[in-house]
């Protein structure tokens, strides 16, 4: 069993942290405070290819795997930028996939080239207010017209809304009592972002405030018919081809969020100095450290597995919901060490740490819950009956 990244890999992860390491604390500091996308480093990232590393080579992509795309995503985390360095650049690494699989010849072209070489950014219209992680309950309705469909309905939780110029969207075509299944008569679409039907309203939230997230609003939204992928009511199914890899690269982005702060306390503790020697000369500073190094690191070669199945073409819906929980929880408490090792200054916003703990909570909660992990362990893992 290989336990070492190869040599591609290897050059993936210093390319990145190369990049990343253009874009100071500061920089990130700027954009955090003033609600402001990080266009420098999006298109800094496009540039060097990073948009497309898992899209098809003929329309500009790399063409490599989610083990790749992990690779990436967690150098990306691990820079100063944290999770909103990742976020930042995040759907471009699962949110296409639907259209590489579904699409025709003629969307995948017109579609992702603009994607891949960061001329076009596009949001993710999938989560709704009323339905929250019950897809299946979705109300946004596409009705059939002659030359296609008009869309109305609301979405939650759109990142990059603000600056996108593309959505896919989710919506029922068929209403759900009169499907012969729940995830019967859904359909998804890839169209222009036009805001004089849609209303894009950002969400104050408690971090990765330069990544924007929205409730989204759409009136009277006209798609034409060369925008849905796809088959009409087959929408649902799509976009399961995603979910695995999105929570992988999660994951990845997690643990990259987690080393990040826990490089920063393991710092500060060499370089603090209390009563005449280090903090980290004490083992109430080494030992929680430590633990959380561990913790990490664990997390990371489950995510490495779940890769690696996912790229072979094998089941890893487990280890990608476990990847996801383990990283998200390892995350957690490297933030939440890192702060407390910085003492009173890790709450002052100098130090960075106290960004990398607001953001780290989030990964505990989207793209699906703790308890949606559990009960799907409990289920297709250990056979237990289904609880909700």
């Amino acid at each position: 069993m290989d336990m070492e990244l190869t040599e591609e890999q290897l050059a993936i992860d210093e390319t990145v942290r190369r990049i990343c390491s253009r874009f100071g604390d500061d920089y990130w500091t700027d954009c955090e405070a003033e609600l402001k996308f990080p266009e420098a480093y999006y298109q800094a990232m496009a540039e060097n290819g990073f948009l497309g590393i898992t899209m098809p080579v003929e329309y500009g992509g790399s063409g490599l795997g989610v083990t790749e795309a992990a690779v990436m995503m967690h150098a990306a985390s691990g820079s100063n930028g944290g999770f909103s360095a990742a976020s930042a650049i995040h759907i471009n690494m699962f949110g296409p996939h639907s259209i590489v699989v579904h699409g025709s010849e003629e969307q995948k072209k017109r579609m992702l080239t603009p994607l891949i070489e960061g001329r076009s950014k596009a949001c993710f219209g999938v989560t709704e207010p009323d339905a929250g992680l019950d897809t299946t309950s979705i109300k946004t309705f596409a009705k059939r017209i002659n030359d296609g469909y008009v869309i109305n309905g609301r979405k939650m939780w759109t990142s990059t809304g603000q600056v996108a110029d593309k959505i896919l969207i989710l919506a029922r075509t068929t209403p759900k009592e009169e499907c012969k299944k729940p995830t019967d008569g859904i359909s998804l679409f890839f169209t222009d972002l036009d805001r004089e039907r849609i209303e894009v309203r950002r969400i104050h939230k408690m971090g990765r405030n330069a990544v924007d997230s929205n409730a989204t609003f759409i009136e009277d939204l006209h798609v034409p018919q060369e925008d849905l992928i796809g088959e009409e009511g087959q929408g649902f199914k799509y976009i399961l081809d995603s979910l695995n890899p999105e929570r992988v690269l999660v994951a990845s982005e997690a643990i990259g969020l987690g080393r990040n702060a826990l490089d920063r306390a393991a710092r500060y503790a060499r370089d603090r100095v209390v009563f005449g020697r280090p903090i980290g000369m004490n083992q109430g500073i080494q030992h929680p450290l430590a633990e959380a190094w561990i913790g990490l690191e664990c997390a990371w070669w489950m995510v490495m597995r779940a890769a690696s199945l996912y790229d072979a073409g094998k089941s890893c819906g487990a280890e990608a919901n476990a990847a996801k929980f383990a990283a998200a929880r390892a995350a957690f408490d490297a933030a939440t060490k890192a702060v407390l090792t910085h003492g009173g200054m890790g709450y002052a916003r100098e130090y960075q740490v106290e960004r990398l703990f607001r953001e780290s909570i989030l990964t505990r909660i989207a793209p699906v819950t703790e308890q949606m992990i559990l009960s799907f362990i409990a289920e297709r893992v250990l056979h237990q009956p289904k609880s909700y």
